[in-house]
């Protein structure tokens, strides 16, 4: 190589290096936006609409939600996979789509480890079992004496397919040996409707998917499967609570950018994310809807994301679930 070349592509390189610096430093400079997986409504969508605002606050430019719902959260989420990394083009990690999915699919185009950076989960959501007024039932053991009385008749609504709450549907299966199947909506407005008419009576859902149709007396909370009761369904028993202790599940949403991303801006978006969840607004406007704030640092949430994919490969595994072309 000529001097005259290695001075060329020295000073290149370094001109390159200020640019990404002073990207980052002033970074944003435009409004960003974040890929939703799911439909609008959903839970994730709600819990991430009162983070963003928030967020959006501090970082001084608009966050704009763009819902990319299909395939289980796969579409949306690869669209993301594909975007440039300058911290403009974001995306919402749910534990389908990020966890689930990589065992549940045969291909999805995407590594959620190699081509994605977790910046942070930032929401579970636990499950409630939920059941339509049509079916007359009063608690969760009526639910599992009615499906040992009608195997394979009683239909369960969740957000997709591998979604966190069809597994939830899966593993109640599981525990309690009973068979019940599952439909999945591309768009979960639907299920409200559905539910409320008993056409497909049963969610082992979050909250906000199933808050419509309890609050118009439509159908029942049997359940809650946690620890603790949620503030929102304050007479809703724990599955502790009605003998069923080894049953508990919730389904986590974070936020996630593509692989390539500078990491001072990955560390900045996490730093607000964070600093958003600790906010007293955003924790109770949480509590309304059932969610509980769940934030991690970079380093911890790599490690939970790669806990979570084999907790779901194990679930599935068990389940006998065939892959999904």
């Amino acid at each position: 190589m000529t001097p005259i070349k290695q001075v060329v592509l020295t000073a290149f390189a370094a001109s390159a290096l200020m640019v990404g610096a002073a990207t980052a430093q002033n970074y944003p400079t435009r409004p960003i936006t974040v890929i939703m997986p799911f439909a609008g409504g959903s839970g994730s969508d709600v819990a991430a609409r009162i983070v963003y605002a928030r967020m959006a606050k501090t970082l001084g430019q608009p966050i704009i939600v763009e819902n990319k719902p299909g395939a289980g959260g796969n579409s949306g989420t690869l669209q993301a996979a594909k975007a440039m990394p300058d911290g403009y083009t974001l995306v919402g990690a749910g534990s389908g789509p990020f966890a689930a999915n990589l065992t549940l699919y045969k291909e999805l185009g995407y590594d959620p480890q190699k081509d994605f950076t977790l910046i942070s989960p930032f929401v579970s959501f636990t499950v409630v079992i939920t059941a339509s007024n049509k079916l007359g039932l009063n608690s969760v053991q009526d639910l599992i004496a009615r499906a040992r009385k009608e195997p394979g008749a009683l239909n369960y609504g969740s957000v997709g397919i591998g979604s966190s709450q069809h597994l939830a549907g899966e593993y109640f299966a599981q525990v309690t040996g009973v068979k019940i199947t599952h439909v999945p909506y591309r768009n979960i407005a639907q299920f409200g409707p559905d539910l409320i008419a008993g056409a497909v009576p049963l969610g082992f859902a979050w909250y906000p998917n199933v808050a419509g149709p309890l609050n118009a007396n439509g159908a029942t909370a049997l359940a809650v499967a946690g620890e603790k009761r949620l503030a929102v369904l304050p007479g809703t028993p724990t599955t502790t609570e009605v003998d069923l202790a080894q049953y508990q599940v919730d389904g986590w949403f974070g936020l996630a950018a593509p692989a390539g991303v500078p990491k001072d801006i990955i560390e900045r978006l996490n730093k607000e994310l964070n600093a958003a969840l600790n906010d007293p607004e955003v924790r109770g406007n949480f509590e309304k809807v059932g969610a509980v704030p769940f934030g991690l640092g970079l380093d911890e949430s790599k490690t939970f994301l790669a806990s979570e994919i084999a907790k779901y490969r194990d679930i599935i595994t068990k389940a006998g679930i065939a892959k999904i072309e």
